[in-house]
């Protein structure tokens, strides 16, 4: 923009593009020292901080699991304090399942109930024989190894385990058992206990400060001891502390944050997975709040810079781009140029005399515009009353012939009230509920002409009051009906017109189960009246069409040779109304043996001419 001011201006920038080129520079220099301040100052120690955080919150759930696994090491001891317990556990290969067995496993519950209470923090307490074989259980919780064989078996590599200590047995991935020996103070082992931990106890204890964030808890063999992530597989590659560190932070492969850390009492390691949008997440805000001011901050500046360079431009410069902004349509622009120089103030007043005058001259043209479609809209309807009444008078002579003097005095009765409607202000609008009316005054007096052969519906609304159009629009297409759909149709012929109200928009319908129209028909019917649409744009100040012109007006408006009452004529009238804002079709259907179809479409909220 800048360097086509210059060009205009024949290589010689303007007052008001030198200002901007100065301030401009000195706000980029502003702006770039603000953004270097903020990655510096707030950016970078922001995520220092978090990353540290991170590793906190690892070392805090492992000490949870530490205490939760302490609190078990508790357990066992109470129930190892019971004397008894040493006398009951079986020194041979006796049966549990003697009554013997019985006594000796409720007594060793008793002792257990005694040691846990009612309230538990665990799955089940299980003990097991020197061979490892199962005896009794607390609750009989399902997921107890029936055997601690394969545990004793490979026990040897458990570094906390020397049978005065305990070991963390994990059976399957959501089995995990505190394992201890039972043995006096002499150090004579009686047999084994196994605690199994609760998983929803692994979970709150792993939960505390995780939101967004996965927790792994692995053993010192790099097996699953808990996850959060039930879905995660097995790959464990990611989960590998660089430098081989006890605690820390790194990023994985995917880019995601890993905070871990190594227990001293139980061998685990916490890690948390969390993604590098939640670690950011906060550094990102502040870095899009520091975008948003800068940006901010650069568009006031702008703005100002560009409103205080205008104070430096002429007076000239704003007549002359109010000039610019004025057109058809906005011919009522006051121009307003402040000065103290009388040749300008002259030149704004002559020029606004010379809108004055422009804008007189354009309300005269519009009023010119007006009264001639209302004229023509005058003649259209005129055409249209004397063969309707030419029409039906012949119905009733036909009558009069045959004698049906009850029959005559019906129809004069219709043709009285069709009259009474036509000659009332013909040249008014009137409502669709009226124009409904007059169709079914005509489509009584065919009644008594085709008698019990001749079968229609209307549809009637309240609604229908307040859609508008010109008188006589409805009759002349059922006279088509009548005149040409049924010639060779077969008898009873119906006629239905349905109206149908949508949003912001009626829709009327009138077909038959005739004849129906011929390709040709509809074709020349449907070209005549883009032709009268042709006109009428070309007559609204619109670009003329090829083939419309006053040398073939007569044609477009005449009639089109169906009912001698014009579908082009009828449509035209509708067309003016609604200022062409109107859809037209004809169609055939095939709705109950098939026959013809007009359709029109307009607005609820016309505008009038």
């Amino acid at each position: 923009m800048l360097l086509q001011k210059i060009k205009i201006g024949g290589g010689q920038a303007s007052l008001q593009t030198k200002f901007l080129l100065a301030f401009a520079v000195l706000l980029m220099i502003v702006m770039g020292s603000f953004g270097v301040y903020v990655n510096q100052v707030v950016v970078r120690p922001l995520r220092a901080t978090t990353e540290k955080e991170m590793s906190l919150n690892a070392a805090k759930i492992g000490d949870q699991l530490n205490l939760y696994v302490d609190g078990q090491n508790q357990l066992s001891q109470r129930i190892l304090s019971s004397q008894e317990i040493f006398t009951l556990m079986p020194s041979g290969s006796d049966s549990r399942l003697t009554v013997e067995g019985l006594a000796r496993s409720r007594k060793l519950r008793e002792i257990m109930f005694q040691a846990i209470g009612p309230s538990m923090n665990i799955e089940d307490v299980a003990l097991y024989d020197l061979r490892g074989s199962l005896l009794t259980t607390f609750i009989g919780a399902p997921g107890n190894p029936s055997s601690l064989l394969p545990f004793l078996e490979e026990s040897g590599r458990y570094a906390s385990w020397d049978e005065n200590g305990y070991a963390l047995y994990r059976q399957s991935p959501t089995r995990v058992f505190f394992v201890r020996a039972i043995l006096n103070q002499n150090g004579k082992v009686f047999g084994y206990m196994a605690i199994q931990l609760r998983q929803e106890m692994l979970r709150r204890s792993a939960a505390a400060g995780t939101s967004g964030s996965d927790v792994i808890v692995l053993d010192a063999d790099r097996k699953r001891i808990y996850t959060s992530d039930e879905q995660a597989g097995e790959d464990l590659s990611a989960l590998i502390p660089p430098g081989g560190e006890s605690s820390g932070v790194y990023l994985d492969t995917n880019g995601d944050y890993i905070a871990f850390s190594q227990s001293g009492e139980t061998g685990w390691t916490t890690y948390t997975v969390t993604p590098k949008r939640v670690v950011l997440g906060p550094v990102n805000s502040v870095t899009t709040i520091s975008m948003l001011l800068i940006a901010s901050l650069f568009l006031f500046s702008a703005a100002y810079m560009y409103f205080s360079a205008r104070n430096f431009l002429l007076p000239i410069r704003k007549l002359r781009n109010q000039i610019l902004r004025i057109n058809y349509s906005n011919m009522d622009t006051r121009v307003v140029t402040p000065s103290s120089n009388n040749e300008l103030l002259m030149l704004s007043e002559s020029f606004q005399g010379l809108l004055n005058r422009l804008q007189i001259s354009i309300e005269r043209e519009k009023l010119a515009v007006h009264e001639e479609a209302a004229a023509r809209n005058s003649a259209l309807q005129a055409q249209i009353a004397p063969h309707f009444i030419h029409n039906t008078l012949y119905l009733i002579s036909i009558a009069a012939q045959e004698g049906k003097n009850e029959v005559v005095s019906d129809m004069c009765k219709h043709l009285s009230d069709s009259l009474r409607y036509i000659v009332s202000s013909p040249y008014q609008h009137v409502s669709l509920t009226q124009e409904l009316e007059h169709a079914g005054h005509y489509l009584a007096l065919l009644r008594h002409n085709y008698e019990d052969d001749l079968e229609w519906s209307l549809d009637g609304d309240k609604a229908f009051d307040d859609i508008r159009l010109p008188r006589l629009v409805i009759q002349p297409f059922v006279e088509n009906c009548i005149e040409h759909a049924f010639k060779e149709a077969d008898t009873p012929w119906r006629i239905r017109i349905r109206v149908k109200l949508y949003n912001g928009l009626w829709a009327l319908e009138i077909r038959d189960n005739g004849d129906g129209f011929d390709d040709e028909t509809i074709r020349q019917v449907l070209g005549k009246i883009r032709e009268t649409e042709n006109w009428g744009n070309q007559e609204n100040g619109l670009p003329k069409q090829a083939g419309a012109g006053p040398g073939n007006s007569e044609s477009a408006y005449g009639e089109t040779g169906i009912g001698g009452m014009g579908i082009v004529n009828t449509v035209r009238r509708m067309q003016l109304m609604y200022k062409n804002r109107l859809f037209f079709n004809m169609y055939n259907h095939s709705d109950d043996g098939g026959g013809a179809a007009i359709q029109i479409i307009a607005s609820l909220t016309e505008d009038f001419y």
